[in-house]
């Protein structure tokens, strides 16, 4: 059970990870969120999400190796996608991109939920 919860905090810690990659800048960014980046401070603010949802990520996978980061990170995990999920919720109805983005951050949350429900 130890082994399946690691793997579902895994996953939680990964889909939060992932859009670091948008860090490479525009046409990475526009690709993964399917929206046109026209102004470069726009670029700019995208590209510093994309550090902080990698500080995010990168927390909740240092935690799987350093117990007692657990609390902070899953904290921070849930945080990020739950807060997500609201901003989305109040916008109304969302880009397509951004509707995959909904379906990870809905995953995530269930696979953290898991995880810590199994007691890691």
């Amino acid at each position: 059970m130890a082994d399946a919860a690691a793997a579902l905090f895994a996953l939680a810690a990964l889909i939060n990870f992932a859009p670091l990659i948008g860090v490479l800048g525009r046409s990475r960014l526009e690709r993964m969120y399917g929206a046109r980046l026209d102004q470069p401070d726009a670029v700019v603010l995208m590209r510093h999400r994309a550090v902080l949802f990698g500080l995010v990520g990168g927390m909740m996978l240092w935690s799987l190796w350093s117990p007692s980061l657990r609390p902070a990170a899953s904290i921070m995990g849930l945080l990020s996608m739950v807060s997500f999920l609201a901003l989305a919720r109040l916008q109304g109805p969302v880009s397509l991109g951004l509707r995959g983005i909904v379906i990870a951050d809905v995953l995530g949350i269930c696979a953290l939920v898991a995880a810590l429900l199994m007691g890691y």
